[in-house]
């Protein structure tokens, strides 16, 4: 038996939340009904990446489209959320409506600012008083865990730079790098894998030291990095069946010179 439902040409977000109350009703779907937070929480950071995807193409039709999926997730965290009686849709906009009216002093209220630069200024500080985060420790730890470890390491250098811990030019970024490096292999060397691990991750660190220097997003950086491996590894690919070379079996200095090739046809 069908549910009650007022089929329409177009929907809107009341009706999306009504099409969501229905999927986790004792009448619905048994697969909606059995998630929770924890359960779709990846989903939410896939749905996300898609958004990133859509933009990058500069697709309209596929933005569009991700979007909404994007929204799904908060409509169906905010329907479990009410069934709690924790919060529900209505306390998500009006939370996000009032944050935004107290972080824009300068459109809201009386504060006068010149540039995006000032209102990046007085966001900060409107959060930090509103969080209650006094020192610039409080203010690092409110970065999460959660985040891509190369994101999240730039935030968290580019807070200690603001209270000025930081190198005075790339150059003692640079030599930093050279220092780590050193140590990893030295790690390396004592086959002890839990002081690998902390050598390697202080490495990258540096190297995300030096990417904020030079002004560039480490997060994309890597990313472009392993398109062109991929593109490259490709053409490797395809130049050994070419030629009818098992790569498995090859040496190092056939694949090494094979990629060599690679690197000037892409």
């Amino acid at each position: 038996m069908s549910v009650d439902f007022n089929f329409k040409t177009k929907y809107g977000i009341d009706d999306l939340r009504e099409i969501m109350r229905i999927l986790r009703s004792p009448g619905g779907c048994p697969w909606d009904r059995e998630q929770n937070h924890a359960s779709i929480k990846k989903s939410l950071i896939e749905e996300t990446y898609e958004v990133i995807e859509a933009i990058n193409k500069e697709d309209d039709t596929l933005l569009c489209e991700e979007l909404g999926d994007v929204l799904l997730q908060v409509v169906f965290h905010a329907q479990m959320a009410d069934e709690r009686n924790a919060f529900g849709f209505d306390e998500i906009t009006d939370g996000i409506c009032k944050k935004l009216i107290e972080r824009h002093p300068h459109v809201f209220g009386d504060i006068k600012v010149d540039n995006s630069a000032e209102v990046l200024v007085n966001w900060e500080q409107i959060k930090s008083q509103s969080k209650n985060r006094k020192t610039q420790t409080d203010k690092m730890l409110s970065v999460p865990r959660e985040l891509p470890a190369l994101m999240r390491s730039t935030k968290l250098q580019e807070k200690a730079a603001k209270v000025g811990f930081d190198w005075d030019n790339a150059d003692g970024a640079f030599d930093k790098i050279d220092e780590e490096a050193r140590e990893l292999k030295e790690a390396y060397k004592s086959g002890e894998t839990e002081h690998i691990k902390e050598e390697l991750g202080d490495l990258l660190f540096s190297v995300v030291n030096v990417s904020r220097f030079l002004n560039v997003d480490a997060e994309e950086a890597l990313t472009l990095s392993a398109d062109k491996f991929l593109n490259r590894f490709a053409v490797v690919e395809k130049l050994a069946d070419e030629r009818g070379i098992d790569m498995k079996s090859s040496s190092i200095e056939e694949l090494d010179r094979l990629w060599d090739e690679a690197k000037k046809l892409n």
